[in-house]
């Protein structure tokens, strides 16, 4: 089955569905009242009048809570939706019929308290907007102000408080090198590789050679807030999403109606000073944004103590980004943008000779448009160049020295595009569809250099291509007024061609060399059908119940068919026959939100197994070098609980805490049975975060986040240990004037050191960083 041919079998009933319109009717005046449970006015309120899923006409309640606005022409049953920030959110179903007889006349409309569900709508978990407590998924928000009450100097860390949210080698992007950057969720496992797709406004932050990411890549004035999915999500988004999506939301000029000027900027110990700016505005339908970061730390010496020699030094890194945004609006629901993205970085990666440095460009057009008619539409296309530079050195037993031993350079490209679109289908009924495609091309070209690095003796190089292209169709119905059903079925192919290695040995004494090696890799294909389906059960106004099903995978990246790579001691070979991940499974779930909406509870079982996972296996271990292949394992099992509290006892607190248990397992591993049982390597049995928000008098931010985790394995054959550990973090804020305020943050603020990889050198986490620094707030609404 090839790509015309899952696009002749698409394309009418996409076709068919954007097809559908609406019927027109007579205009009538919309008017009435919205009080608070205490029957007092609620000034402020957003009220809109949806026709299905689409807002036709909205306004704002005045001082006495009153509201009126015009009904354009639509005939059939709409709905008046009211929000307002502290309540939840309130629909009344509204016909042109009862407006003759009522004379437009809504009466009153009364708002409860708001919980955390009632407040949050997502995008990630349906592609459309759901508010967070009728959603199936398992989905965490953290907005801007919670990323900005966090003492945390990266997004990566940021997250850390979202428990099964992990790096490889528990490691951080603030030192850690960038291709142990991938993201596990959920007990799947981590490698450098992420098995979780990373968006930024709807475009891949995955780095397209290798699928780890760089997290520094997007300013982070520029982040408007996140949302994690966890569980498979391939249905939706692809390969990569494994595992689930953490989906970042741009703050962009169609945010503010005046312009804004936003800077933070901080000094901490470690030589380590950051600023981070965003600025935006609009003048008539033109609005232009630009989002700028600087960043650079000393860093600290990663290897134990006890295990350092003259070689170790500290792991420094600096890091600058750039981000320009010009955009043109016709409404609210109508928008087209240009964007371009600029990034460096420069890394010491704890010897002398150990360095790499990244440099990415890339430019990404996208829009949005929508009526009532026509439904939703979405697109973004985006392509972009990279150049990845990375030194390798051979460390003496005693570590007091080292010597070259490659010099890697890896260019990359890539282009890609997704159209996404969505409309209400009669009552209760939603359908999403979209297609999205990509092409990679990448490569690894080293010098190789002789036993004790004075001399380079060979040039390497491997690479090859790859193209992906899939289409998936959602359909979101009310089969009941209290059961939601969500079906999701997606097709992806993918093909990877083109691949070779070449040898060419350099010239030795007397001018003898010998021929070139080439060794081309035969081209190879892949297709995945990937199902989902969801069930959301509102058995009363506080509890529901949820249950889901999906397929996921991931094809391998270029990196890991064609590239190896070199960690300390560690020698990692490529597989050029490596086939894709496949993930099957299931979680149930409830949801509970208390009578006085001030906390809600979830709690999910999960289960999912993975064939075939790629795992870094151990071919021999020597005194200086441990050699690793990466291979296809047989299956792996993963199965837990996950709960998750959320609380506000005031408007000035709040206070979340979330717990994992995970029995990660290989189950079956044909090729050496001594696998099977073990532990998978990198997956703690239990994570869990604690965090706490004051926002008081708007002049004081106090912000805490308490993070840990039991043992894992670092290794496949469970051999290499790496204990529990627990972390701190804290922030305080003090607004000093109305634009500006003065703060302070640490980060491992009780400064334990814990292990994060053991190579079998045993590498330590980051100790305290403290900072102090300012923001300042210039315009704005």
């Amino acid at each position: 089955m090839n790509i015309q041919k899952i696009a002749h079998v698409f394309a009418p009933l996409l076709l068919a569905c954007m097809c559908c319109v609406a019927a027109h009717g007579q205009q009538q005046r919309v008017e009435g009242i919205v009080l608070d449970q205490f029957r007092a006015p609620v000034a402020g309120a957003k009220v809109f009048l949806k026709a299905q899923m689409f807002v036709v006409a909205e306004t704002v309640t005045d001082t006495g809570g009153r509201f009126a606005f015009n009904s354009p022409p639509l005939d059939g049953e709409l709905l008046i939706v009211v929000e307002a920030e502290g309540f939840a959110r309130i629909e009344r179903r509204w016909t042109a019929v009862a407006a003759v007889a009522e004379q437009g006349a809504v009466s009153e409309l009364v708002l409860d308290p708001a919980g955390v569900s009632d407040e949050v709508v997502v995008t990630a978990a349906a592609r459309t907007e759901t508010r967070l407590g009728e959603t199936a998924a398992s989905v965490v928000t953290l907005s801007a102000a919670e990323l900005a009450a966090t003492a945390a100097l990266t997004l990566d860390d940021a997250l850390r408080q979202v428990p099964g949210f992990q790096l490889f080698r528990r490691s951080g992007s603030r030192t850690a090198n960038p291709t142990a950057q991938g993201v596990s969720l959920r007990g799947v496992g981590a490698s450098g590789t992420s098995r979780a797709l990373v968006l930024y406004d709807g475009v891949p932050l995955n780095d397209p050679f290798g699928g780890w990411v760089h997290w520094s890549r997007v300013p982070r004035a520029a982040v408007g807030g996140v949302e994690v999915l966890r569980g498979g999500a391939s249905g939706l988004y692809g390969s990569g999403a494994l595992g689930g999506v953490v989906s970042f939301a741009a703050r962009g000029p169609v945010a503010t109606t005046t312009p804004i000027v936003f800077l933070e900027s901080s000094y901490g110990n470690q030589r380590t000073p950051d600023a981070t700016l965003f600025a935006g505005g609009r003048a008539g339908a033109w609005g232009a944004s630009v989002a700028a970061e600087a960043f650079t730390t000393d860093g600290y010496v990663i290897v134990a103590e006890q295990e350092r020699g003259l070689a170790d030094t500290p792991a420094g890194a600096r890091h600058t980004s750039l981000e320009l945004t010009l955009e043109r609006s016709w409404s609210e629901r109508a928008r087209v943008f240009g964007r371009g993205s600029w990034f460096g970085e420069a890394r010491q990666n704890g010897t002398p000779l150990q360095t790499n440095g990244t440099h990415l460009r890339q430019f990404t057009i996208g829009g949005e448009w929508q009526t009532a008619r026509s439904g939703a539409l979405t697109f973004r296309a985006y392509g972009g160049t990279q150049v990845y530079d990375q030194t390798f050195s051979a460390i003496a037993p005693n570590r007091n020295s080292e010597t070259l031993t490659r010099v890697q350079r890896v260019p990359s490209q890539n282009a890609g595009f997704s159209v996404l679109w969505s409309r209400a289908i009669g009552k209760g009924q939603t359908l999403v569809a979209g297609a999205e495609a990509r092409e990679v091309r990448g490569a690894s070209d080293e010098v190789v250099y002789a036993s004790g690095g004075r001399a380079p003796v060979s040039l390497v190089g491997a690479g090859g291509r790859e193209k992906t292209a899939g289409f998936f169709i959602e359909d979101i119905f009310n089969l009941t007024t209290r059961l939601t059903i969500s079906a999701v079925a997606r097709v992806d192919r993918w093909r990877n061609y083109e691949g070779r290695q070449d040898t060419r040995p350099l010239a030795v004494r007397g001018g003898v060399t010998t021929a070139t090696t080439i060794n081309t890799f035969p081209d190879r294909d892949e297709t995945a059908f990937s199902p989902q389906l969801a069930a959301l059960y509102r058995a009363s106004e506080r509890v529901a119940l949820r249950a889901s099903f999906n397929r996921a995978f991931r094809a391998p990246t270029l990196n890991e068919l064609y590239r190896g790579f070199r960690v300390g001691d560690v020698l990692t070979l490529a597989n050029e026959n490596l086939r894709a991940e496949r993930l099957t499974g299931g979680e149930v779930g409830a949801n509970f939100t208390s009578s006085t909406r001030q906390y809600d509870a979830r709690a999910t079982a999960f289960w999912s197994e993975l064939s075939r996972p790629v795992a870094n296996v151990t071919l021999n271990i020597a005194p200086a070098l441990i050699t690793r292949q990466r291979q296809n394992l047989g299956r792996t099992r993963s199965r837990g609980l996950e709960l998750e509290v959320d609380w506000r006892p005031s408007d000035s607190w709040a206070v979340s805490g979330g717990y994992l248990l995970v029995d990660a397992t290989v189950t079956r591993f044909p090729v050496n049975p001594v696998f099977e049982g073990l532990r998978i390597p990198q997956v703690p049995r239990y994570q869990y975060s604690l965090q706490a928000r004051y926002a008081g008098g708007r002049r004081w931010i106090l912000g805490v986040q308490a993070r840990g985790s039991g043992a894992q394995f670092d290794d496949e054959q469970n051999r290499l240990s790496l204990g529990r550990y627990f972390s701190l973090d804290a922030l305080a804020s003090r607004r000093l004037a109305r634009r500006l305020e003065m703060f302070v943050a640490a980060e491992n603020l009780l400064n334990r050191r814990y292990a994060v990889g053991r190579t079998p050198i045993m590498t330590i986490g980051p100790p305290l960083l403290a900072r102090f620094g300012f923001r300042l707030t210039i315009g704005g609404e």
